[in-house]
């Protein structure tokens, strides 16, 4: 599964045109963890972090566990024209 196909199919809708907003996110703004002994789905918590989606998937499915993805966004100011929003930016996982 390609984290940046999945992350700008799931976009917002512009107002102006109807069409969905793209943003730029790559693996470089995924993380990949399994979850904390003792988590449930009703209170997921953070364990181990995995390299990739796939070290992830192998992972989770020899542990039959489930694997959560994190994305760390900041809100950033774009000005369109006289219409100024605040819009939201993935910060790389660096």
């Amino acid at each position: 599964m390609d984290p940046a196909k999945t992350a700008n199919d799931s976009a917002g809708i512009s107002e102006k045109n109807g069409r969905r907003r793209r943003w730029e996110m790559t693996s470089e703004n995924v993380r990949f963890f399994l979850p904390k002994s003792g988590s449930s789905n009703e209170k997921p918590e953070l364990g181990q972090e995995m390299a990739s989606e796939g070290e992830a998937l192998v992972q989770a499915f020899k542990s039959g566990q489930v694997f959560y993805t994190l994305v760390a966004w900041k809100a950033v100011p774009e000005i369109n024209g006289n219409e100024p929003k605040i819009v939201k930016q993935a910060l790389s996982r660096s």
